[in-house]
């Protein structure tokens, strides 16, 4: 059986990322979202154990000592990580998991799992990027600020990563991250079984 995929998908706040995830899991229900923790408060209509694992300071930090994340980052003064044991067992598995993370996570998967396909997640402009964040009604101006000068830095660090995701309509976003999946199954350096039993034959 061959492993799983790991997808490693980023983007600034208000590019879609999560609907995108979403969309694509109501057509993929074979591929695993791997739920992230955070120190962040809940935003409204967010479930514990689904959106994130909501978690205190004093115990991330502690998950963080037993080396329990993948991968960790500290973004607009909350820490985010993800549990590494669930992950390993999907993949081990043969399953794919979506890993939803911000870039400062992304780059520590990298180190640990190069081989990961990682996918930047983009809106078709700044000026989107900035009407979505302030439509959702939910932050504070200075916060919006905040995160759209986060998003220049995010968006200086799309060259490390393997793909550009554009997201200007839910839909046609699923079918593009459809197609980076199904292409990147048939690399030859993922189908190792196959190469093996051609080379026998030769």
């Amino acid at each position: 059986m061959n492993r799983g995929l790991l997808l490693v998908v980023s983007g600034p706040s208000g590019t879609g990322k999560g609907t995108v995830c979403r969309a694509l899991l109501e057509k993929r229900p074979d591929i695993h979202l791997s739920v992230s923790a955070t120190t962040r408060k809940p935003r409204p209509g967010e479930i514990d154990g689904v959106s994130y694992y909501f978690m205190e300071e004093e115990a991330f930090r502690s998950m963080i000592n037993s080396d329990g994340f993948i991968e960790w980052a500290c973004f607009c003064q909350n820490y985010y990580g993800t549990p590494k044991e669930k992950v390993e067992e999907q993949l081990a598995a043969g399953r794919d998991v979506i890993l939803e993370i911000e870039v400062q996570g992304a780059m520590q998967v990298k180190s640990e799992f190069p081989e990961a396909v990682f996918i930047f997640v983009v809106p078709p402009s700044l000026e989107e990027l900035e009407k979505r964040l302030s439509g959702r009604g939910t932050e504070k101006p200075e916060v919006i600020h905040e995160r759209l000068k986060t998003a220049l830095w995010e968006y200086s660090n799309m060259e490390k990563y393997n793909y550009i995701l554009l997201n200007d309509e839910v839909d046609k976003a699923v079918e593009r991250f459809i197609s980076i999946i199904e292409a990147e199954k048939q690399r030859v350096e993922r189908n190792d079984d196959w190469v093996n039993k051609v080379k026998e034959r030769i």
